[in-house]
């Protein structure tokens, strides 16, 4: 068991001690928190706490991290980057951390690009998103580090001039193997879900998710083409087809998941290649790709 121990300084009085515990150890997956908290392992000025707790300035907080987590919890670097030039920054987002800031808190995918780049150049211009992924979803997502850099990728993403693969877990045996599915999505934005449908309707978006079978069993591991990239797509489009997404709680089958013991998110985006139409040459047709920690 590791110990991460600090004083509150003056400027987070009053924030939840769960955020305190995101921004200080931003790498730590929010399983991993939801743990520590679960185990009573969070304490201020010696006192076990719940993560809803307001912290105040000059109060000692002491985190007991558990070990598999703990030696790199402080050295481990915030982004691991797998690509970057003068235009773009690739990273390979962990599952657990928001692209943007949401009302989970802490620190954000955003923010974490931006510290980086301001390591080297406080001016330098704050890295934008050019599309995002869920919180549970890990893998490769897109920067722009200029103005004339997210302008083109946004406009590359709008016209679907790429190619998007993801490699994912799911339940069951998909017959066929492999195909592309069509199918069209409705967005509930209250809520913050999605669902599918199989013919339009108001409001309803056509998306076409193409995969190919890798393993086959009772649990199968895919390699999803995300050809429409709309919210959820993946996970409600395969819930939607009887093979949901393992660790899907949203969309999936929350029995199945207990059986085989697994909380996290089985998606992945392993791989991203672009045709920006010569405007960013250093891009054009190149792959990048990553394994997918599953």
């Amino acid at each position: 068991m590791a110990l991460k121990e600090t004083v509150i300084p003056p400027e987070t009085a009053g924030k939840r001690v769960a955020d305190c515990v995101r921004e200080l150890l931003p790498d730590l997956p929010e399983s991993v928190i939801r743990r520590i908290f679960d185990a009573r392992d969070v304490k201020l000025d010696g006192i076990r706490v719940s993560r809803s707790q307001a912290v105040q300035a000059g109060q000692t907080l002491k985190i007991y991290i558990p070990d598999v987590y703990g030696a790199g919890a402080d050295t481990a670097p915030a982004l691991s980057v797998v690509y970057e030039d003068e235009d773009v920054l690739l990273v390979n987002k962990r599952a657990g951390i928001s692209v943007q800031p949401d009302v989970r808190g802490g620190v954000s995918l955003t923010a974490l690009c931006a510290a980086y780049v301001a390591q080297r150049d406080p001016d330098a211009f704050p890295p934008a998103a050019c599309h995002r992924l869920d919180n549970r979803t890990c893998g490769l997502c897109l920067f722009a580090k200029n103005q004339q850099a997210l302008d083109i990728l946004q406009d590359v993403f709008r016209r679907r001039q790429l190619e998007k693969y993801y490699v994912c877990l799911v339940r069951g045996i998909m017959k066929p193997p492999f195909a592309v599915c069509r199918a069209w999505l409705v967005k509930d934005a209250r809520r913050a879900v999605v669902r599918i449908t199989d013919r339009p309707e108001p409001d309803a978006k056509p998306i076409e998710t193409g995969y190919e079978t890798l393993e086959s069993g009772p649990v199968s591991r895919l390699r999803v083409h995300l050809i429409t990239g709309r919210t959820h797509q993946i996970r409600a489009h395969l819930a939607a087809l009887g093979h949901p997404v393992l660790g899907d709680d949203l969309y999936g089958d929350r029995e199945f998941n207990r059986r085989e013991k697994v909380r996290a998110l089985k998606l992945c985006a392993v791989s991203l290649k672009l045709d920006t139409g010569g405007r960013l040459p250093a891009l054009d047709g190149r792959e990048f790709s990553i394994d997918p920690p599953f």
